[in-house]
């Protein structure tokens, strides 16, 4: 007596020769999603970091003052040529920051307002990963009485190795800018 096994039917499509071809795309998608994870942690460790440097003859306090009077920006400043909030951690910014002949608005949260000291935002485009700059003033007296200032910002995410050749291109210029013209503010007796 024969017994007759149970059929069982293929869910993959059939191929010329009689196979059946197996699906390829849950493991193009999962290729795709470790490149990117990859990517994320390669970035995380290697983030792109734009920094600019200034000696200023006058203590930190007054240095302080500039940084701090937000709507005086449009009067002296020529990378972020508007801002506007409240000097509060956890408070959001926004600034206009000005490439060339083109503007951005940003709105970053502050992270750090420590009169005459530090003053630190974090700003996003998007979702947080994609395209974050944590961005810093830093003031520290020198011997002399005058103060060193420190602007950086470091730039995470996936989209920033696409965007460092234009970071160091019309990013930088306007760090150094804005830090001769922070110095020529202050020295000016600006009150």
């Amino acid at each position: 007596m024969t017994v007759e096994q149970p059929t069982v039917k293929s869910t993959l499509p059939a191929v010329p020769g009689g196979r059946r071809r197996r699906r390829r795309w849950p493991y193009a998608l999962l290729a795709v999603l470790a490149l990117l994870a990859g990517g994320v942690v390669w970035q995380r460790a290697h983030p792109v970091v734009l920094r600019a440097e200034v000696d200023i003859d006058a203590g930190p306090d007054r240095v302080w003052a500039v940084l701090a009077d937000l709507p005086a920006y449009r009067e002296w400043n020529p990378f972020i040529v508007r801002s506007g909030g409240r000097l509060q951690v956890g408070q959001k910014l926004t600034n206009v920051h000005r490439f060339g002949t083109k503007t951005m608005v940003i709105e970053p949260t502050l992270l750090a307002v420590e009169p005459g000291h530090e003053l630190r935002w974090i700003g996003r485009l998007g979702i947080p990963g994609i395209f974050d700059g944590e961005h810093s003033f830093v003031l520290t007296r020198t011997a002399a009485g005058g103060t060193h200032v420190v602007q950086q910002e470091t730039f995470r995410g996936v989209a920033v190795p696409f965007l460092s050749g234009w970071l160091h291109r019309d990013t930088q210029p306007g760090f150094d800018a804005l830090n001769s013209s922070l110095r020529d503010r202050v020295e000016s007796g600006y009150r």
